[in-house]
């Protein structure tokens, strides 16, 4: 957390003075450190948690590999409800140390979850135990029971980047989407005939997987936002806008490509 974040926690501000701090905020971030914002949600994007007591036969191996030295990318975690205690297994996506390691190089890194705040503590006690990335900027639903909304992420919508696997949970707020392909790793529908990565003992590639991919796209839009001969021009640039401009050149290029095909 910021000097400036920590001085503004506790305080109840006018949606102006919010506006203007967010201004602030973004202005000094970009000039002064050359980062953006990234919101990154948790759930499909960076890993998949299941119940222990949904797996299947042909999953039952996992238990025991998340209790072993065997692996770094799969915890098993309890939780006390009541009488019952509930077990899970989270598994970390392919690429995501790295990932976050490299992005945290350009942007001030948000978490937001449609977990609750216990669920976000062990989750982060697992990718960022030492706070490096996220700090205290973890927004869980405790905070935000609906939508999310960049309300609440202390930034100006020009200078913020959100990264989630599910479009619709972000209704004001889609310009600022890149939208991540789902991650599950863990069998979702038992009915289904295909077999997921758990049960194959498979997994999604680390160097063109879901997290490498959206990284290359982070590292065009900090490129091309910080692409300035004048700093103030930096007052004017906006993701928003090199998202539009980045999604339409993929969708150039992907079309020029079908046609030299023919």
């Amino acid at each position: 957390m910021s000097v400036v974040e920590n001085i503004l926690k506790g305080f109840q501000l006018s949606d102006e003075a919010v506006a203007v701090t967010k201004h602030l905020i973004t202005l000094v971030s970009c000039s002064n450190e050359k980062k953006l914002h990234l919101v990154l949600d948790l759930d499909h994007t960076l890993l998949h948690t299941t119940r222990v007591s949904g797996l299947t036969e042909a999953e039952k191996y996992l238990i025991e590999e998340a209790g072993s030295n065997k692996r770094d990318d799969l915890y098993k975690w309890q939780v006390q409800g009541g009488e019952d205690t509930m077990a899970f297994l989270t598994k970390l996506r392919p690429f995501v140390r790295d990932f976050l390691e490299e992005a945290n190089k350009m942007f001030t890194m948000y978490v937001y979850t449609k977990g609750n705040r216990e669920y976000a503590k062990y989750i982060m006690s697992m990718i960022d135990p030492k706070r490096i990335y996220f700090g205290e900027r973890v927004i869980t639903r405790d905070e935000s029971p609906y939508m999310k909304t960049l309300d609440l992420v202390l930034a100006h919508e020009r200078g913020v980047v959100i990264v989630d696997d599910t479009r619709d949970v972000w209704p004001d707020h889609k310009s600022n989407l890149v939208e991540i392909s789902k991650y599950n790793y863990f069998r979702m529908n038992k009915s289904n005939q295909s077999k997921p990565f758990s049960e194959e003992k498979t997994d999604e590639s680390e160097n063109n997987g879901g997290l490498a991919n959206v990284l290359k796209l982070l590292k065009d839009v900090h490129c091309g936002f910080f692409r300035v001969v004048e700093e103030k021009e930096l007052e004017s640039k906006d993701v928003r806008l090199l998202l539009q401009e980045l999604e339409f050149n993929h969708a150039d290029k992907e079309s020029f490509s079908s046609v030299e095909t023919l």
